[in-house]
């Protein structure tokens, strides 16, 4: 799988652990930005170019790292197509990917330690979505509003 990683300056460290770590596992993964957790920088620009690359087909999914994980996700949720969801445990994880089709992880560094953070990704890379029934009616609501809104 093609993963576009981006983070902020506080999402840095956790970031280049999340790629290697994916990396490893036989994912083809991206860094889009920040490249130091030196400099304070915005996860605005980063955010973007994660969510229009997965939106483009550029990259099957991606994660998304700030202090918080919210506003990252809360910026790349602004891209047509995207569903960013910000998981703090597998469950959720686990939901985001089975129940809502999420194509974006996002996580709060700050938030959650080294060890969790890699069980949420194990999870929701290893998790497909329960295609038809009553969850991708609840997508295809999402989708239809997203192109009532997002003109």
């Amino acid at each position: 799988m093609r993963i576009a990683f981006g983070s902020d300056h506080a999402g840095y460290e956790l970031k280049r652990t999340l790629m290697d770590y994916l990396a490893a596992s036989g994912h083809e993964c991206f860094d889009l930005g920040a490249d130091t957790a030196e400099t304070a920088s915005s996860y605005v620009p980063y955010s973007l170019k994660v969510a229009e690359g997965v939106a483009g087909g550029l990259y099957d999914r991606g994660v998304l790292i700030c202090g918080t994980g919210l506003g990252i996700s809360m910026t790349a949720n602004k891209v047509r197509g995207i569903r960013a969801a910000v998981c703090t445990n597998e469950f959720m994880a686990r939901m985001a990917r089975q129940h809502n089709d999420a194509n974006i992880l996002a996580l709060g560094a700050r938030v959650i330690g080294r060890g969790l953070a890699l069980g949420i990704a194990d999870t929701f890379f290893c998790t497909e979505f329960e295609t038809g029934g009553r969850h991708q009616d609840r997508v295809d609501e999402i989708l239809a509003a997203e192109a009532r809104h997002m003109k």
